[in-house]
């Protein structure tokens, strides 16, 4: 729960430089890509959809990577 709450507040906060760990953090600790997308696009109307498309991004990014790692 904790590192959902910082995914969402770095990404709140356009937090790019922080993001990029914080999620592959809350992937590697259980959280799936599902939730992840689920809490980023919950935020957009909160924090705006700049900020929440700018962390999609870069959740695609290392979903992407990953599948490529074990595919």
């Amino acid at each position: 729960m904790a590192r959902i709450t910082t995914i969402t507040a770095l990404a709140a906060l356009y937090r790019t430089d922080q993001i990029d760990f914080h999620l592959r953090k809350g992937l590697d600790n259980g959280l799936t890509k599902d939730e992840l997308v689920e809490a980023i696009t919950h935020l957009a109307f909160y924090a705006g959809w700049p900020a929440a498309m700018t962390a999609m991004k870069t959740l695609k990014t290392i979903v992407e990577q990953a599948e490529g790692d074990t595919g």
